[in-house]
């Protein structure tokens, strides 16, 4: 949206600033005004936070809905800005959770962090293990055992032929032993 610290780094080295929307700049603002008052309720219990946000974080949130639909209205449908209204405005439930339970944050950005280096310990390796997931769910969604596919695709994979290899996904997948039975009978 907005990258006001961005901008302030362009002018202390010399260079020009980026245009900046005066939306993106007001939206901005509201934000940071949300993850303020988080800031300062971090640490206590969740009750207290939950009393908090009731009292200060859920009339900002309030304010913040029918603001965004009447600046909404101003954009383009492509816009940017607009596709990241649209986004919020569609998950109000999902954003608004924070303030009835004291225990969730406003942001996932830690459970996120702490996913990717729990499982992966680096960037390339969440790629990695983000396209494992992938297929382990495309299994189960295609009816196979994914721990059968995947130990017979494994197995498999080195001396499979490199134009077939479309064969061992798990929507087109016939294990080794199922696939020798069947030349048997």
């Amino acid at each position: 949206m907005a990258d006001v610290e961005a901008n302030a780094r362009r002018r202390a080295q010399g260079k020009k600033p980026a245009v900046l929307s005066p939306i993106a700049v007001d939206m901005v603002q509201r934000i940071d005004a949300l993850f303020a008052i988080e800031r300062e309720i971090n640490g206590p219990s969740a009750e207290v936070r939950k009393a908090v946000r009731q009292e200060r974080s859920k009339p900002l949130v309030l304010d913040l809905e029918p603001w965004m639909k009447a600046q909404r209205a101003k954009l383009s449908r492509n816009d940017d800005l607009a596709k990241a209204f649209d986004y919020l405005l569609n998950r109000g439930p999902a954003f608004t959770l924070f303030l009835d339970d004291g225990r969730v944050c406003l942001s996932n950005n830690a459970a996120e962090r702490a996913l990717r280096w729990l499982f992966a310990g680096t960037d390339r390796g969440g790629q990695r293990a983000a396209a494992m997931y992938s297929l382990i769910i495309s299994s189960k969604m295609n009816g196979v055992d994914p721990q059968a596919w995947l130990a017979d695709v494994l197995h498999r994979i080195a001396g499979y032929p490199a134009h077939r290899i479309d064969e061992l996904l798990p929507w087109h997948w016939k294990s080794a032993t199922a696939a020798a039975h069947r030349l048997a009978a």
